[in-house]
């Protein structure tokens, strides 16, 4: 149930990525309905500092500067989200018009700037009042999703042809519903098992709708793909990181692209699936982006709703300034394992890091880690392009240092300073790094075409 076709080299895409809650602001203008997070945002020590996503880097109002940004780093490609709550205030009924034509202006803006817009529909704002019907944990919500993205569709396919559902539901599902660490705010495994088994059915009833609507559409889905490692060699940790491992890399990538869950997943969700619904999932896709950071790491823990816990990295692992280990040979290896197991071209929609970069005395910001990050990351990726992988597309998170959920203003993984006081956007070194990169790889293309 895929798509693979040939790969042209000329065509490899070089982009950046961002989120509209994480980067838009805007949260309460022209009819934007609330989302979980700003729910959650509200909520007492849910966020560091106490950070929202209301003005974030103000993105609705200042899209036009961040377009000549990327066209100044020389991207083709920018993979951005729609905030559901924005076009559907409620989820469902009324049309927002006026937060749907802030996407003209920005798809009309990347189009004129020659960069090609990669809409996702779903990167975790889910509108609150479709939450507090159920959200995720209802069946209705593939239904749902399908008229959002039936909407999505019509309004921009004219001009919008790659698409991706979701993304990393691997992510948002089990530290929404299994941690409780994002929203809802959920620490229960059979709201985590009937979360999975809904998203998946919105995504099959996602790709229908978009497939059906935009003409030469290009469809596919974005997963978060971790290396998943036990804390200890102790048995009870070898099995944690095997079960987070299912719920992280196979939950959805697995019943989406090969038409079947984990046998162990399988019989846990046994009570939610109805005949049929494994067809319902399993649509052709075109391609498969892949998020990757760094391994993660689970120890067993017979009090937890899911019989794991989170672990950090071992001691005197390299790691990045937000304390992420730094490991590309993990990232190599992730690709040629979804190369080879789903058939499907790739495209790395996100990676990058984090640090706690700063303004120099001469207003430059020199974020030489990020640079020898991403160094080593590309080169990676490009090896594994070389034993097979078949990888069509990079695209850095983030353009822009943005609200990183959690961790909210503190962590900066952009390729630009946002100062938030006064919102100003300041190129890093490694935003020029990065235009130089891309630039060397165009002149050696044409050097190479006959």
């Amino acid at each position: 149930m895929n798509r693979l076709s040939a790969r042209p080299a000329e065509t490899f895409l070089w982009g950046v990525s961002t989120s509209s809650y994480q980067i838009e602001g805007a949260s309460k203008a022209d009819g934007r309905g609330p989302s979980i997070w700003d729910t959650f945002c509200q909520q007492k020590d849910r966020i560091a500092n106490g950070d929202t996503g209301d003005i974030a880097c103000d993105h609705y109002h200042r899209f036009a500067e961040d377009i000549a940004l990327m066209r100044d780093i020389g991207v083709k490609a920018y993979r951005f989200s729609v905030a559901w709550p924005r076009l559907l205030p409620t989820g469902r009924g009324h049309f927002n018009e006026a937060g749907a034509a802030f996407y003209d202006r920005l798809i009309d803006g990347l189009l004129e700037a020659g960069i090609e817009p990669w809409l996702c529909l779903y990167h975790w704002d889910l509108p609150q009042a479709l939450d507090d019907e159920g959200g995720w944990l209802s069946r209705d919500a593939a239904g749902w999703f399908a008229d959002y993205a039936t909407l999505v569709a019509r309004r921009y396919g004219d001009r919008v042809k790659r698409f991706a559902t979701f993304n990393e539901p691997g992510v948002f599902a089990l530290f929404g519903f299994g941690f409780g660490w994002q929203p809802p705010g959920v620490i229960d495994a059979d709201a985590h098992r009937k979360a999975i088994h809904h998203v998946n059915l919105a995504h099959g009833a996602a790709v229908d709708a978009l497939r059906s609507g935009v003409s030469n559409a290009s469809i596919g889905v974005i997963h978060n793909m971790q290396p998943c490692l036990p804390a200890s060699a102790a048995l009870e940790d070898l099995a944690a990181a095997e079960r987070l491992h299912m719920h992280w890399n196979q939950a959805f990538p697995d019943p989406q692209i090969l038409g079947y869950y984990p046998k162990v997943l399988a019989d846990e969700l046994a009570p939610q699936i109805a005949p049929g619904d494994m067809a319902r999932i399993c649509r052709p896709l075109d391609w498969l982006g892949i998020n990757h950071y760094s391994p993660i790491y689970a120890r067993g823990d017979k009090t937890a709703p899911l019989g794991y816990a989170w672990a950090g990295p071992p001691a005197g692992m390299p790691q990045s300034e937000v304390g992420w280990q730094v490991q590309p040979d993990a990232f190599r290896d992730i690709l040629l394992e979804a190369s080879k197991r789903y058939r499907l071209p790739i495209y790395v929609t996100e990676n990058g890091t984090g640090g706690r970069d700063q303004l120099d005395h001469t207003g430059n910001v020199r974020d030489q880690h990020r640079i020898d990050y991403l160094n080593a990351y590309i080169g990676a990726m490009e090896t594994a392009m070389a034993a097979g992988a078949d990888v069509r597309g990079y695209f850095v998170w983030s353009l822009l240092d943005n609200f990183e959920w959690g961790a909210g203003y503190g962590d900066r993984f952009g390729l630009i300073y946002v100062d938030y006081p006064t919102l100003r956007r300041i190129p890093k070194a490694s935003a020029r790094w990065y235009a130089e990169r891309i630039a060397q790889k165009a002149a050696r293309r044409s050097a190479e075409k006959p």
